[in-house]
């Protein structure tokens, strides 16, 4: 390294001539330009060093991100699993990457960042609290500029005027001894002052000796400070390098090798494709122009249909005498006339086409338009179609659908036997898939996911097997009858209607007087089956897809709406019209309740009852589940039977019942106050003697 030529002469400290004056502004200039390099080096380098602590962050990010593709559940993502494996692989290298960044940030910061910042604190601070006490000794000034007025440099200028003598101090030693006079010497008085000069002029060379050398010493340090930064900043990078090429070369080459050949033969597939698909749109543009005209059918009317799908514009009333008309998308599905709009997952039942009408009706001048009528009068719609070939067809179709008989059993109470693979064959419009694919809980179809059962968890290590839980060819109830002789019961002497709504008269019982909870939802009775255990709500969902999928595969959509009254002691079904129990549950016999987690308006129970016939005291168990489509959420059904059941278990401990109704809002009558009154929807309901299933 080449030698420092400019130095501060010590020698020349003491005399402080213009000579050395003129030499030291040379050297002040040259620490004012470094410390102002060194300003902006340093915010180069914390530059360097926050991205740096960014990448690392990033990478982490990067990697999570990586393992959470996984978790997304894409609606198209079957076949994805070779993708995901090697994304998973990706993370693991990603996350070591994560741990090599985070080392080369700490190392920057301690062998880059750190040196820097030490040399600007501890030497330029020095050189610019050195040069205030210098002005101050020499000229009597001290102003501190901004960056030197620190509390460090503070303190290191008071330590070192402790040894320094004041401006005043010096020159009122020099006037004493400059008037000292002539002819009366006074010897004492003479050498006082010269003693007096000298300490004064001993304290300011001290200083001006301190100021040269830490100049001198400047020169030095500025190169090292300069250098020493650089130096860790590369090896710190080589040793990333290094420790990268190790990671890269020896664990991922192979790994590398097959992701680039998974690739390589995507973009092969996609290619090919692609070209197949150019072709299929050339040929699907070669057409005529009368296949994008609405009224240019060439192919001749098909009258036998019996299934149709298609646009239609269907009228709907706006006001008293106005009206407005959406298109939507039409097609017959098991004697129905179902409906979807777009963006929705799947179609609803608009009318039943059995035995109903349908005829050409001329409607605010619009061509193509047919009314549809079902048998009863009460309901119809005018829809119209594009073209008349489409006109001519919908009207054979409903036709030819109305002549055919679909319902030939009762339609108030059927009970069929199914086999299990008639029921797995079927997938109704409620979404419900194959159970490893759709079920309601996604964790169902992994091993050892976790069931909730009636407010506590259970692990088990695999989803149950559909025959464990029902067994095969169990029949189903699909409406609950009320014989004659109960009706006739229930409605003569010492008998009382119940009120859904909870509201009692003067002569009501004492099982309403004691009820701390009264709540009433309008629900539709879907069926029933017996089921094996009670313990699990896997049973429910299952028995919930058995009853849907049956209705599916016999067309049985109509269903009739029924109260179902929640108290603090049992369950009941009310006929809304007659306010006539159809069937009842004691709490205690109610072992399980849940909702689908996918269709939130179903909901299901299972009842637990005793069998004596075999002449044991306990009784042998048996269970049956009850699915019903509520018009609310199933959930609030859910958490009112729970609340129920918690009543029933806090009466035992009258401590425990004061704390639950502390806890609880109450209405004026003293009862719980939990939803909404579905006053409306009830009222709405209770004169429809058959209302339409949406599940």
């Amino acid at each position: 390294m080449p030698a420092v030529h400019h130095k501060l002469l010590l020698e020349d400290a003491l005399q402080d001539s213009p000579q050395t004056r003129s030499l030291l502004s040379v050297f002040e200039e040259d620490a004012g330009m470094l410390t102002e390099y060194t300003n902006q080096l340093l915010q180069s380098m914390q530059r360097v060093f926050g991205a740096q602590s960014e990448m690392g962050l990033a990478t982490e990010q990067l990697s999570q991100q990586l393992l959470d593709y996984e978790k997304k559940n894409f609606a198209l993502g079957k076949g994805d699993e070779e993708v995901i494996t090697t994304l998973q692989k990706f993370a693991k290298t990603v996350g070591e990457l994560n741990s090599l960044h985070s080392e080369l940030a700490n190392q920057m910061a301690d062998s880059m960042v750190f040196p820097l910042i030490q040399f600007r604190e501890k030497d330029l601070t020095e050189i610019s609290t050195l040069k205030e006490i210098f002005g101050i000794a020499t000229d009597g000034k001290y102003i501190f500029s901004s960056t030197s007025e620190t509390i460090a440099a503070y303190n290191y200028y008071l330590t070192l005027m402790s040894f320094l003598s004041s401006p005043a101090e010096h020159e009122a030693a020099m006037v004493k001894y400059s008037r000292l006079p002539k002819k009366k010497e006074n010897e004492k008085l003479k050498a006082d002052l010269v003693k007096e000069v000298a300490y004064t002029r001993r304290k300011q060379h001290q200083g001006s000796l301190q100021y040269y050398c830490a100049l001198n010493a400047l020169q030095y340090r500025k190169r090292v400070a300069m250098l020493e930064p650089m130096l860790g900043y590369t090896q710190a990078q080589i040793s990333f390098f290094k420790k990268g090429i190790e990671l890269v070369s020896k664990k991922m080459d192979s790994f590398l090798n097959s992701v680039s050949n998974m690739t390589e033969s995507i973009q092969a597939q996609l290619d090919k494709e692609a070209e197949a698909m150019r072709m299929s749109q050339r040929e699907l543009l070669s057409v005529e122009d009368t296949v994008y005209m609405p009224d240019k059918d060439i192919e001749p009317v098909n009258r036998t249909l019996i299934q149709k799908a298609g646009y239609l514009n269907i009228r709907n009333k706006t006001g008293l005498v106005t009206t407005a008309w959406d298109r939507l998308y039409f097609f017959t599905q098991g004697g129905n006339l179902m409906c979807q709009p777009r963006g929705a997952v799947a179609g609803g039942m608009v009318l039943d086409l059995d035995n109903s009408s349908v005829m050409a009706v001329e409607c605010e001048d619009r061509r193509y338009c047919f009314q549809i009528t079902s048998p009863s009068g009460k309901t119809s719609m005018i829809l119209q179609a594009e073209s008349k070939r489409e006109y001519e067809e919908w009207i054979c179709t409903v036709n030819n659908i109305s002549r055919q008989i679909y319902l030939t059993d009762n339609p108030e109470a059927v009970a069929i036997r199914l086999n299990q693979s008639a029921i797995q064959a079927v997938t109704p419009i409620t979404s419900f898939e194959k159970r490893q694919e759709g079920s309601p809980n996604p964790d169902r179809a992994k091993p050892g996911g976790i069931h909730a059962a009636s407010g506590s968890s259970q692990k088990t290590g695999s989803a149950p097997e559909p025959e464990d839980l029902i067994a095969p060819g169990t029949p189903i109830q699909f409406d609950i009858m009320l014989p004659a002789s109960e009706f006739q019961d229930q409605n003569r002497a010492g008998g009382r209607r119940t009120n859904p709504f909870g509201e009692t008269d003067d002569g009501c019982s004492t099982e309403s007087d004691d009820s701390l909870l009264q709540q009433v939802f309008a629900v539709r009775f879907l069926g029933s089956m017996a089921v094996r255990c009670g313990n699990n709500q896997e049973v429910i969902y299952e028995a919930m897809r058995q009853v849907l999928a049956a209705r599916a595969i016999h067309n049985i959509f109509r269903t009739t709406e029924s109260h179902l009254m929640v108290t603090s002691s049992n369950i009941r079904l009310i006929d809304p019209q007659t306010q006539v129990t159809r069937i009842s549950f004691q709490l205690d016999e109610i072992c399980q309740f849940a909702a689908h987690q996918e269709n939130g308006r179903l909901m299901g129970f299972v009842v637990e009852s005793r069998d004596w016939s075999d002449g044991d005291d306990d009784g042998e168990p048996s269970f049956s589940a009850f699915i019903f489509e509520s018009n609310t959420e199933g959930e609030k059904i859910c958490y009112t039977i729970s609340l129920a059941k918690d009543i029933t278990e806090a009466k035992k401990d009258p401590e425990a019942l004061a704390q639950l109704i502390k806890n609880m809002p109450l209405t004026n009558d003293g009862k719980f106050l939990l939803l909404e009154p579905e006053a409306d929807n009830t009222s709405d309901g209770a004169g429809q003697e058959d209302l339409e299933s949406e599940a």
